[in-house]
Formats: C-alpha cells, sequence, structure tokens
C-alpha cells in the first residue's frame, strides 16, 4: 500500500475514533473526579446525551449578531478535526504534500482559539467581551511555549515535524528519560493545561463571572452553536493528551501501515488518552485555581523550563 492511501487511512481511523474518544474522555473525567468527592456522577456517556440533545436545537442568537456567532463554532471544530488529522497519535505515517509541523499544528490551534475568542466578543455582553480578553492574553503566552517545548524534542530527531519526533523517541527510548525531555514535556503539559482551560488556569466547572475564561465566552451560545464548541473544544484537548501520552510513551503508534497495527494503534491510543485524562481529573482535585494575576507568573515558569530544555538540548549536541 502507498503512502498516500495509507496516511488517508489512518487520518480517517483518528478522525472518527477521537470524534468518538472525546465526549467519552470528558466523561471519564467527570465521573472520576465525582467518584474521589463522594459523588454518584452522572456517568461517563452524559457527554455524549448532552450533544444529542443540543445538537438536535436550533441556536437563539442575539438580532445584533453577525455571521462570526454562525461561523465561529464551525470554525473552531474544523480547526480542532484538522489537529485530530495531522498529529501523529494513532500512526506517524505523514500526508506527502502537507506537513505535520510544528508550525503547521501550533497555527491551526491557533485558529480555534481566536474563532473562540470572535463568538465571545461578537455576542456583545460584558462576560463574553471579558472572557475573550483573558483567552487572548492566556493564548499570547501559551504559543511561544509550546513552540519552545516542541522545538526542544524536536532537536534529537534533526526536524520540527511531529511525526518524526514521535518515531524518533520510539527507536530511540532513551531521549524520554533524559533530562531535556523531561524538562520540554513538564512545560508542554503546563501549556497545554492552560490552552485547554483546564485547572489550574481555568476552572471549567465553574460559572462565577470574576473566574470565567472559557465559559464566559460561551454564554451566548446555544443549539447546535454551543455543541460545536463543546465538541470541538473536548477535540482539542483528547488530541493534545494524545499527543503528549505519544511523547512520553510512543509505543503502540503504527509506523508502517499494517492491519493488525492499526488495530493495536487504535486500542494503545484510546487508552493512554483515557489513563491521561482519568490522571488529569485526579490531579485537579487537589488543584485550586490561581489568580488571574499570577496565570502569567505561571506561564512565565512554563517558558522558562522550555527555553532551559532548548538550552541543554544545545549544549547536549
Amino acid at each position: 500500500m502507498n503512502a498516500t492511501l495509507s496516511a488517508i487511512i489512518i487520518a480517517l481511523v483518528q478522525v472518527v475514533l477521537f470524534v468518538f474518544l472525546a465526549p467519552l474522555l470528558m466523561g471519564v473525567i467527570r465521573q472520576v473526579r465525582a467518584r474521589i468527592e463522594g459523588r454518584v456522577g452522572v456517568g461517563i456517556w452524559q457527554p455524549w446525551r448532552d450533544v444529542r440533545k443540543l445538537l438536535a436545537k436550533n441556536p437563539v442568537r442575539a438580532e445584533d449578531s453577525s455571521w462570526m456567532l454562525r461561523a465561529g463554532p464551525v470554525a473552531l471544530m474544523v480547526s480542532s478535526l484538522l489537529l485530530c488529522v495531522l498529529l501523529p497519535l494513532v500512526g506517524t505515517i505523514p500526508f506527502p504534500h502537507i506537513p505535520s509541523d510544528l508550525f503547521v499544528i501550533v497555527s491551526v490551534m491557533l485558529i480555534g482559539v481566536v474563532a473562540l475568542a470572535l463568538v465571545g466578543l461578537d455576542g456583545g455582553t460584558a462576560f463574553g467581551g471579558m472572557g475573550s480578553s483573558r483567552h487572548m492574553t492566556v493564548a499570547a503566552l501559551v504559543e511561544p511555549t509550546l513552540l519552545l517545548a516542541v522545538y526542544a524534542l524536536s532537536i534529537p530527531a534533526g526536524t520540527s515535524a511531529i511525526s518524526v519526533i514521535v518515531e524518533t523517541r520510539l527507536f530511540s527510548p532513551e531521549v524520554i528519560i533524559s533530562p531535556v525531555s523531561v524538562l520540554a514535556l513538564v512545560a508542554l503539559s503546563i501549556a497545554i493545561m492552560a490552552e485547554t482551560g483546564r485547572l489550574p488556569v481555568d476552572n471549567p466547572g465553574t460559572h462565577l463571572e470574576l473566574t470565567m475564561l472559557h465559559e464566559a465566552m460561551t454564554l451566548e451560545a446555544s443549539g447546535r452553536d454551543l455543541a460545536w464548541l463543546e465538541v470541538g473544544s473536548w477535540l482539542k484537548l483528547a488530541a493534545l493528551l494524545g499527543l503528549v501520552s505519544n511523547l512520553v510513551a510512543p509505543w503502540g503508534v503504527v509506523t508502517d501501515f499494517t492491519l493488525l497495527g492499526l488495530a493495536i494503534g487504535v486500542v494503545a491510543i484510546a487508552v493512554k488518552v483515557l489513563v491521561l485524562g482519568v490522571l488529569l481529573s485526579a490531579g485537579e482535585i487537589f488543584l485550586a485555581k490561581v489568580r488571574l494575576f499570577q496565570v502569567p507568573e505561571l506561564l512565565a515558569g512554563s517558558f522558562a523550563l522550555a527555553f532551559l530544555a532548548v538550552t541543554a538540548s544545545y549544549l547536549v549536541a
């Protein structure tokens, strides 16, 4: 089978898998948190039921809203689906003419970030504007950390292509436990938590106007619009957790296309993402949301770790 056809099949499998896996991941995160807190919980399939209910409802939009309130949720959803296509989640076989490059990945993520911020602004509410402003401030601090952290991991591979980085870590496991790798992964994890609105940067379970980031931007969305926003955000979290899991434990990733290898890759990434979801949920129990003015300090610390990782990579090389 030629490389193009293999890449197309893997991309389709990744999209279908993560569209199914993202709501399940959110259900697992919420259920684990409920159990640890002594509550029964609503079950791991509740996000699926919520999305099905929202998709059946027509959105209600303000009279003075623009086309952005219609296009923004779709843009976020499409950017998240593109992440699922471009990232090496099930396999590392890339498209010949569509690079899974670090800068391409960050640019695709930025499309969703800007779309979500514009949705919050378009409603014309105080909370939406506040949430969008905070969201873009966090994004401006997160993007350099993402670039530097993955760049540090790319130096041993000699390229910024994410698929090659994962393959290098698969065939050279000693790279995974190096100090450079640990520093870069810690910085990357903090940046991803901020990018996806998780604790300690944002509390996805709150509706307090003084602490909201993500929730403030979606207050004016309803029906199908809200469904696309929610699923798009869940897909981004699942895809980024999948990337981290493959950087930490790349075993099971498909490098040469076979049906058995594809099945192993699907099971491996699903298990790794759900395990990370459980660890994330359990860890958030012991975290408090930091004050808004302390968020830049936290993200500056993650940037410093990424910078140290890059510096150490060049010294080792």
